[in-house]
């Protein structure tokens, strides 16, 4: 197993509260948030023909109010009258590889596919383009991984695009620019503006045009997250993409040896030592808020979308979810906290999109990568009901604490109650390593509450702030004078700077996190001395392949056997194999489980402790194995093997046969 499962804390006594809470509730919890959500925000389908493989990878609206749909499958569909009950759909372009971006500008498409930036126009105005351009192309390796996004229009009216890190058991940039940002002018002048990107699938430009894009959890990303990136940048991803940097475009000089960080460093601290090294603007705790960081959609509706004008809404594939993220400006240095917004979308969220009447288009996928939404592909409408919901609206750093800003006025009797606030902070490794633990958590103190005359905020003094930490911040109890319990009740802002320059937060007196281990005793790694010199009586051996399988449907083994099984991780995504009692819906349940375990759950293996489950392994990294031990049921039946990392539990699964 590789360090980065070795050396970082566990954090189980922190959150053991909220484990507990978690497991008894499971996935109940989910679907009556989501339920409660609907008051506010309703999710609505937009129908789709059953001839029609709506793999959506871009959305652009037209200057007349059409929705133009890319996908996957290289095709570019045009819907009249989206919002209707029963749009007509209208086949505009075909025959491209993967489009997976799309904007409209000047009577014309823009098409982001594997190699090009397309543009498509329909000269003779019969709904059917009939001149493909191409406005730039870039080479290809051939890697499946070596996926393009874009392209979204800057100040200036060029096009900014996002180009994948190839993939072979590391990120790398197998062919020229892979790993970058780029720049193109519409005449087709391609500038390179940065580099360190893994996997960049989301990426918007606001009104004073700074760049961000966010990026999924992979080598050197130790959790999703979301960068202000500029020119000259390396966003502390993909180091090999740095081998580009010789080129006389290149807006760097650094190398990919340069990247040396020593062992425990963060990434904020590094980007102290690396002048070239960005830090992220915002954390989305990975399990939490997500685990495949999509789209980004600023919120431009002027409040016609609900009380979050400015704001920023960032979709997740895996988990078919938006979260919303309060951004500011604190010393020349973006920061900001996320919320979540909105669960329960029928598939993989990828794209977002306004429509002409301010409510939200929301484009998904599923193939090749699953996600919580069960649906393969899916193109729905998140519409605001007009209501206002009862939410932390903003959260503003201080200097010795974090200003709260409510939509609707709050009971002060319960606000300047110091025990139903509850404050921690943490952060993630960076290294080479796939993904990262939660590491050095530490609880705060909230000190002091002072609340505004209009009760819409409260300021809260705080022991314990860390900067470059990211703090979560709890008020599970707390409701408006109206008696509204908060519809999400926690928030994680990313402490990167504060007022003055100058953290007046006394530091907490207390030690680290424990650095002990949690017991987990159906995970048995070293075969036991009872099985003598002839050892297990089968070896079992179980692989990954893409689109979150295991390579077999099916595995049969003997009754009151020692069994000795492997499981080979070939896949670029972290896996487990957990092996429960039969149930036809006994896999699921375990998933859902390990879906609410929170903050913890990296710490538990996505393991939950449940008398269902039988045996596990840990979590294997990308390209690792783990061998685990143990004595087959005594009584004959289909058992499963299933694996419980967040949102895999729904496809990853195949049948143990005890004869």
């Amino acid at each position: 197993m590789k360090t980065l499962y070795k050396i970082l804390a566990v954090v189980v006594l922190l959150f053991a509260s909220q484990v507990g809470i978690a497991q008894k509730k499971g996935k109940i919890v989910n679907k009556a948030l989501a339920q409660k959500e609907l008051d506010y925000y309703k999710i609505v389908d937009v129908p789709i023909p059953k001839d029609i493989v709506l793999e959506v990878g871009g959305l652009a609206l037209t200057d007349d109010g059409k929705l133009g749909v890319s996908t996957r499958r290289g095709e570019v569909w045009v819907l009249d009258n989206p919002n209707a009950k029963k749009p007509t759909y209208k086949l505009f372009a075909k025959g491209m590889h993967e489009i997976l971006g799309l904007a409209y500008k000047d009577n014309g498409f823009y098409a982001t596919q594997r190699s090009e930036l397309t543009r498509l126009e329909d000269e003779d105005k019969n709904g059917v383009a009939d001149y493909y351009k191409t406005v730039f192309s870039w080479p290809l390796s051939g890697n499946y991984h070596e996926y393009s996004y874009g392209p979204k229009f800057d100040n200036n009216g060029d096009m900014i695009l996002t180009l994948n890190a190839t993939y072979m058991g590391d990120a790398l940039s197998m062919a020229k620019w892979r790993g970058w940002l780029i720049r193109i002018t519409p005449e087709g002048k391609m500038t390179p503006l940065a580099a360190g990107l893994r996997s960049p699938a989301g990426f918007d430009v606001n009104a004073n045009g700074d760049i961000f894009y966010t990026e999924n959890q992979g080598e050197w990303v130790g959790s999703g997250r979301m960068t202000h990136i500029e020119k000259g940048d390396f966003a502390g991803g993909n180091p090999m993409s740095l081998q580009w940097t010789g080129d006389k475009l290149s807006p760097l000089s650094m190398k990919p040896e340069d990247l040396n960080p020593d062992e425990g460093v963060t990434l904020y601290e590094y980007a102290k030592i690396k002048k070239e090294v960005k830090a992220p603007a915002i954390w989305f705790p990975h399990t939490i808020q997500g685990i495949s960081t999509s789209d980004i959609l600023y919120d431009t509706t002027n409040g016609k979308f609900g009380p979050f004008a400015g704001q920023m809404f960032v979709g997740d594939q895996g988990h078919s979810k938006v979260v919303r993220v309060f951004m500011e400006k604190v010393n020349g240095v973006y920061q900001g906290a996320s919320f979540l917004f909105k669960e329960n979308f029928s598939s993989g969220v990828l794209r977002m999109i306004w429509g002409d009447d301010s409510n939200m288009f929301v484009g998904m996928t599923s193939r090749g990568w699953s996600s919580t939404g069960r649906k393969s592909y899916g193109l729905q409408r998140l519409v605001w009901t007009g209501k206002t919901p009862f939410e932390i609206k903003k959260m503003k750093a201080l200097n010795d604490g974090f200003e709260l800003e409510f939509t609707k006025p709050i009971n002060k009797k319960m606000a300047q109650d110091l025990s139903n606030y509850k404050m921690s902070t943490f952060t993630y490794g960076y290294h080479k390593e796939y993904g990262s633990p939660i590491v050095d958590a530490q609880k705060s103190m909230i000190h002091k509450a002072v609340i505004s005359a209009d009760g819409l905020k409260v300021k809260l003094t705080i022991h314990g702030m860390r900067l470059g930490y990211i703090h979560q911040i709890e008020i599970p109890k707390l409701t408006s004078a109206s008696g509204e319990l908060l519809l999400h009740n926690t928030g994680y802002y990313t402490l990167n700077e504060v007022p003055g320059g100058e953290l007046k937060s006394p530091q907490m007196q207390m030690s680290k996190t424990s650095k002990k281990t949690i017991k987990q005793p159906k995970r048995v790694n070293t075969m036991p001395s009872s099985w003598g010199e002839r050892g297990a009586d089968e070896k079992v051996v179980i692989g990954t392949i893409p689109g979150l399988k295991y390579d077999t449907e099916e595995i049969t083994i003997n009754r009151n056997s020692n069994i000795e099984l492997t499981l080979n991780n070939n896949d670029d995504m972290i896996h487990n194999v957990v092996i429960t009692k039969p149930g036809k819906e006994t896999p699921l349940k375990i998933g859902e489980l390990a879906l609410s375990l929170g903050l913890e759950g990296s710490d538990l293996n996505y393991v939950p402790f449940d008398d269902r489950i039988l045996f596990h392994t840990g979590t294997v990294p990308p390209e690792s194995n783990e061998t685990i031990y143990f004595k087959s049921p005594s009584e004959p039946g289909e058992y499963w093997i299933v694996c419980t990392f967040p949102g895999h539990s729904f496809s990853m699964r195949a049948k143990l046969i005890v004869k």
